[in-house]
C-alpha cells in the first residue's frame, strides 16, 4: 500500500469553466495556463500543466489534493469523471490558476521536481451544472480528489 505523504483541502474559484494546475516557476512553462484552452475536455494534459474542465461555469469547487510515495488506489467514489496524466515540475511545487483570479498565492509542495503521475476523480458534475444555471453560484457541490504520485 502507498504511503500518504501530505493532503490538502482547497477551495478553488472556478470562472468560465475552467481552472488549472502549473509548474511554479513560470519561465519554464511554454503556453501558461488559459492559452490553448480546450472546451469540454475534462482533463488536459499540456507541458508542465495540466487543466481542468468543470461543469459548472462560475462557482467554488472542493479540491482536494493529495501526495503518494507510489501509486495509490483510486478514491472511493463514484466518480462523474475520472482521469489521469503525466506532469513534469522543475521546482516540487505547482501553482493553481484560475480563469479570473489568475495564479493564485497557495503552492502545492510535492517535495522533489521529476515526473509525476497524476489521478483526478470529480464528483457533483450534474448538480453544480444545475445549480450554476438555476440558481447562480454554487459553493462546494463539485468535488475533486487530486492524487500525485512519482512517475516509475
Amino acid at each position: 500500500m502507498s504511503e500518504l505523504l501530505r493532503e490538502e483541502v482547497l477551495d478553488v474559484e472556478v470562472a468560465f469553466r475552467g481552472f488549472g494546475f502549473q509548474e511554479s516557476d513560470d519561465n519554464v512553462v511554454p503556453v501558461p495556463f488559459g492559452d490553448n484552452f480546450e472546451w469540454g475536455v475534462f482533463l488536459q494534459e499540456h507541458e508542465r500543466r495540466f487543466d481542468l474542465f468543470s461543469a459548472g461555469h462560475t462557482h467554488t469547487a472542493g479540491v482536494e489534493v493529495r501526495v503518494w510515495a507510489s501509486e495509490p488506489p483510486v478514491a472511493e467514489g463514484p466518480w462523474d469523471e475520472q482521469g489521469e496524466v503525466d506532469f513534469e515540475t522543475t521546482t516540487g511545487d505547482i501553482a493553481v490558476w484560475t480563469m479570473t483570479l489568475g495564479r493564485l498565492d497557495h503552492l502545492i509542495r510535492l517535495g522533489s521536481p521529476g515526473w509525476w503521475r497524476v489521478r483526478v476523480c470529480c464528483t457533483g458534475r450534474d448538480e453544480v451544472a444545475r445549480v450554476t444555471q438555476t440558481e447562480g453560484v454554487a459553493y462546494g457541490v463539485e468535488k475533486y480528489v487530486i492524487d500525485f504520485w512519482p512517475k516509475a
